[in-house]
């Protein structure tokens, strides 16, 4: 029997994972309610599961798992985040990477990650045979597409859709924003809710006028965003994968995005790919898929054709094949 950690599903990178991976699979969820990313949550988990046997699998969609457990288990790496951004981590985080996420790495009978660069970087990490680590990519959902409505806004914009982690480079991005000379002609629009310390940034600069938050956007929402948005804005510091990506292409919105860890590998040639550092670079590339219609037109072509590429029905299928896989030899 596979008894699966349905608590990730939710609104963000991880909870689009599981909603999709875990649809119409048969799993037993596990008996609790408390926050999977929860200091505690090994043991919670452990304690939740004491009574599974070596014939049944647990399988979570995130990077929580067991501190001890008989049955055999399968775990999911999205990024190393907390390890390789300082600004993402601290002294407790770390010291649960160094003893129960790198002991589960090799306790596991594999462990799922999104992209070639996360696979690359958890084996440096863990030191775990590259066959346990198995990359099963992500997807985008079908609401995602370039027909349909569009954000209602008084002013074209573009969009940047974030979530005030120091890794997401947004600092930057206002100044790269105030840098290019838009004026009032242009409009930059996050989502979510802005915090004092970014608000002040932005009031220094004097874009106070020019940029805007859009708060808690629902997913359903989201696409009427990308649809009314010059282009995304993505120079991301790092990205285990990289959804909004993949999420702007399927809406036919070209991409800026980072020439580092994996978004190089997800937008392939259909994106503006930028040195995050950079503030200079960031400005230009803004000012010229802002200014050049034909540019925007061919992104918009290779974004379709690249979205196209990946699906969560492709990435549902690689993860029950390892979970079926495992759960047959448990027999």
């Amino acid at each position: 029997m596979i008894h699966a950690d349905q608590r990730w599903i939710g609104n963000h990178g991880i909870g689009r994972f599981a909603r999709n991976v875990l649809a119409n699979s048969k799993y037993v969820p596990v008996s609790l309610t408390s926050n999977p990313a929860a200091a505690l949550d090994s043991w919670k988990l452990a304690r939740a599961l004491r009574a599974l046997t070596p014939a049944d699998l647990f399988f979570s969609p995130g990077y929580n798992t067991p501190l001890f457990c008989r049955a055999p288990f399968i775990f999911t790496i999205h990024d190393l985040s907390h390890i390789y951004c300082p600004e993402n981590s601290s002294p407790a985080i770390r010291l649960y990477y160094a003893t129960i996420m790198k002991r589960a790495c090799h306790r596991a009978v594999s462990v799922l990650t999104v992209s070639e660069f996360t696979r690359g970087q958890i084996l440096k990490w863990s030191g775990i045979s590259p066959d346990k680590v198995i990359n099963v990519g992500c997807g985008v959902d079908s609401i995602y597409q370039p027909d349909g409505d569009v954000y209602p806004s008084q002013f074209p914009y573009l969009l940047c859709v974030s979530n005030r982690k120091r890794h997401k480079n947004e600092f930057r991005i206002v100044d790269a924003f105030a840098r290019a000379g838009f004026g009032s002609d242009l409009h930059l629009i996050f989502t979510g809710n802005p915090t004092a310390e970014l608000s002040e940034w932005i009031g220094k600069h004097g874009m106070g006028q020019s940029i805007h938050f859009a708060g808690v956007v629902p997913e359903t929402k989201l696409p009427d965003l990308y649809r009314g948005s010059r282009a995304l804005v993505f120079p991301s510091l790092y990205e285990g994968f990289g959804l909004p990506l993949l999420e702007a292409m399927a809406c036919g919105t070209p991409v800026l995005t980072s020439n580092v860890t994996a978004m190089p590998e997800i937008a392939g040639e259909a994106a503006l790919l930028v040195d995050p550092a950079s503030v200079d670079e960031i400005a230009g590339e803004m000012r010229r898929i802002v200014n050049d219609p034909e540019l925007r037109g061919r992104l918009r072509e290779k974004g379709i054709a690249r979205a196209a590429k990946y699906s969560w029905i492709t990435t549902s299928k690689k993860v029950h094949a390892v979970l079926a896989e495992t759960s047959d030899c448990c027999k």
